[in-house]
């Protein structure tokens, strides 16, 4: 460690610390994990209904892009999602006669994530719903609820409590998973502290640096999903 400057001095937030760097960057981690997961649950939601719909070919189209995205690593799909969609996106545009444009490595990052989450997602909510009583069901028909206010009073009430601890491990993969970004240029905490790291050659500081941030990001999680548990559960029993 160079002797002028004490592991404090180089975490601080002001300059020559990095610690303002390492902020920005827990910042845009959670930022990327949350848009991230929550484009994940909107195509997981639509994926779990896709396939309890009955619906045949819809159900074929979700299972394979279930079992394809969750046999390739996340690596290799978020490199091939990013550069063939953004060279695909190109060539539609070219064939309709416009230049070329160049996505935002934000945007890049959550909808790559998202799409990665949708398929993990669609499996946790669809677990969910079919935890749901049948009998429940049948007598929101019985009562001639439409399929909607079905969704509302029902199913939607019904699966939280089952999905909640499926979301919970989901969103510690995806903060998890957001350092894998760093390959399509964007800077989140894992990018950050290796910058950081090269900068200054003392590796151990910042990377622990890092983890330590990790794992406030990971405690601050767990209460809160502790806390939505116990708010969807109450009134029920404990299971013993």
């Amino acid at each position: 460690m160079n002797p002028t400057h004490s592991a404090l001095d180089l975490l601080s937030i002001a300059p020559p610390g990095w610690g303002g760097v390492l902020l920005a960057g827990a910042l845009a981690t959670v930022l990327i994990s949350s848009g991230a997961y929550l484009v994940g649950m909107l195509i997981g939601l639509f994926g779990a209904l896709g396939k309890l719909s009955g619906f045949r070919p819809l159900q074929f189209l979700l299972n394979a892009y279930t079992t394809i995205i969750r046999a390739v690593p996340e690596l290799i799909l978020i490199v091939a999602l990013y550069y063939a969609g953004t060279d695909g996106l190109n060539r539609i545009l070219a064939w309709a006669g416009l230049g070329p444009i160049e996505i935002n490595g934000l945007v890049a990052a959550v909808a790559v994530l998202g799409f990665v989450q949708g398929a993990y997602m669609t499996e946790v909510l669809r677990g969910a719903i079919l935890a749901i009583p049948v009998g429940q069901l049948e007598a929101a028909k019985a009562f001639g609820m439409r399929p909607a206010l079905r969704f509302r009073r029902i199913v939607l009430p019904g699966l939280i409590p089952n999905a909640l601890p499926g979301f919970a491990n989901l969103w510690m993969s995806v903060i998890k998973d957001s350092a894998l970004i760093a390959v399509v240029g964007y800077q989140e905490l894992a990018l950050a502290a290796r910058v950081a790291a090269s900068n200054t050659k003392e590796y151990m500081v910042f990377f622990l640096a890092a983890a330590v941030l990790y794992l406030v990001i990971t405690i601050v999680s767990n209460m809160l999903f502790a806390a939505l548990e116990a708010y969807f559960r109450r009134g029920q029993r404990p299971v013993v």
